[in-house]
């Protein structure tokens, strides 16, 4: 059998996530700067400021990287581009990945598998979004293919299978819709609203501890409404402070409830419907639902040998990795299957895991994964999460085991699990272990 190498995370740095307006472009701060400039900001910033020279650029093997809609700013070349913004060299080869919400972690799984074959030393791993250049237009729809065993009914754009429309791209509030509507005996409304509220409290007091400035490398944008205004951006734009219980709930839905609206087959009238769920509106809002964001992450893996010979320091070891698929209508419940791989491979159980980062895409997943897994609050998410801190869709993949080693760290805690649901049906998982405990 051949001995795979050990694998480490050994920097990790992000950008502010901003909030992205595509209706209003002088409210987003960002609406200046190019996906692939933000994360050629926190290469150089991972090499000049973080490293201070223990690693030249030449020196890295491979560079990967992800993002959700590689079209438009983000192509042709996303990763070469990507690699070039952040003035690195043209020795050192790059690739790009598409997994949706999990693009950059799947770069980095492609490093850590290329490392523990020995293929490659040093591998880079970032992920960016922006969501005020390229928004999630249902126009970018129309050309999809729905497979034969999916495509029931097709009615413009939309594919239709059993009693929701899963629009394979990008009917994510629906399909958040559907897995409460799945798990709402688990789930009370309540509970969403106040996971929420929770997400930004919690961000609340990591940012006015000063947390964030050890993974955040500003930038330079312009004043919410002015473009001509340049700001120098050093925190997350959509962090809410204030947030209330009673102020979250009074937000209006942005999805639809089973018996209207993006449902093929009505399996209720609204009567038969509020009895069963308790209400005839839908249950995803602005308060439980991550909102549309501008950032990029990067993060450094390397051997034990690499890190050694660099005299680098561990943030911490890759344990394994899972990933699996789901029925796209509930791609929610995609971070609980790709989390019972790993931790299979890892020989570990839901209660060996000393903290969790599951991305806050909507407060629903999170819930649901705590519920399979028995996992109490107070072990997830900590600093908050993608609903308060934000989620540019290709950059959460590397913010969330970037974010989960330094609280292994602060927690002096041993291992961590990041996941994420992804979009058309998908989970990806990492287990970390913080080798100084």
């Amino acid at each position: 059998m051949v001995q795979l190498n050990d694998v480490y995370i050994v920097d990790y740095v992000r950008t502010p996530f901003s909030r992205s307006r595509p209706k209003s472009r002088e409210r987003s701060a960002f609406s200046e700067i190019r996906a692939d400039q933000l994360t050629g900001l926190t290469l150089r910033n991972m090499f000049e400021e973080r490293l201070k020279g223990k690693v030249n650029p030449e020196e890295v093997s491979e560079f990967g990287f992800g993002c959700s809609f590689p079209v438009g700013t983000n192509w042709p070349y996303a990763a070469r581009n990507a690699w070039f913004s952040g003035n690195m060299p043209a020795s050192v080869p790059s690739i790009f990945f598409d997994r949706a919400c999990g693009s950059a972690m799947t770069a980095m799984h492609h490093g850590v598998l290329s490392i523990q074959t020995g293929d490659n030393d040093i591998f880079i791993a970032s992920g960016a979004e922006h969501m005020f250049m390229e928004p999630m237009d249902p126009q970018l729809q129309k050309n999809m293919v729905a497979p034969d065993h999916l495509l029931l009914e097709r009615e413009g754009s939309m594919w239709y299978r059993g009693d929701i429309d899963i629009m394979t791209g990008f009917s994510m509030v629906q399909t958040a819709q559907k897995l409460w509507e799945y798990e709402n005996e688990h789930i009370s409304i309540e509970s969403l609203s106040q996971f929420g509220v929770d997400s930004h409290n919690l961000s609340v007091k990591a940012l006015d501890e000063g947390y964030f400035k050890g993974e955040i490398v500003p930038v330079l944008g312009h004043k919410e409404g002015n473009v001509e205004e340049e700001w120098l951006v050093d925190h997350d734009l959509a962090i809410r402070r204030g947030a209330t219980l009673e102020k979250t709930l009074s937000l209006g839905p942005v999805s639809n409830p089973g018996f209207m609206g993006g449902y093929k087959n009505k399996l209720y009238k609204r009567k038969e419907y509020k009895e069963k769920f308790g209400t005839k509106k839908g249950v995803i809002t602005s308060g439980n639902s991550s909102p549309l964001n501008a950032g990029a992450a990067t993060m450094m893996l390397a051997s034990e040998e690499s890190m050694k010979s660099h005299n680098l320091e561990p943030m911490a070891r890759i344990v394994s990795m899972g990933w699996a698929g789901v029925d796209p209508s509930v791609m929610g419940r995609g971070p609980v299957p790709a989390t019972e791989i790993a931790l299979k491979k890892a020989g570990l159980t839901a209660e060996d895991i000393d903290y969790w980062e599951i991305n806050e895409a909507f407060a629903v997943v999170v819930l649901n994964a705590m519920h399979h897994f028995n996992v109490p609050r107070e072990k997830v998410n900590v600093k908050g999460g993608a609903i308060s801190i934000g989620h540019p869709l290709g950059a959460s993949g590397v913010r969330l085991p970037g974010t989960l080693a330094r609280i292994l760290q602060e927690k002096k805690a041993k291992y961590g699990v990041a996941t994420l649901c992804c979009g058309s049906g998908q989970g990806t998982t990492t287990i970390i272990e913080n080798t100084n405990v």
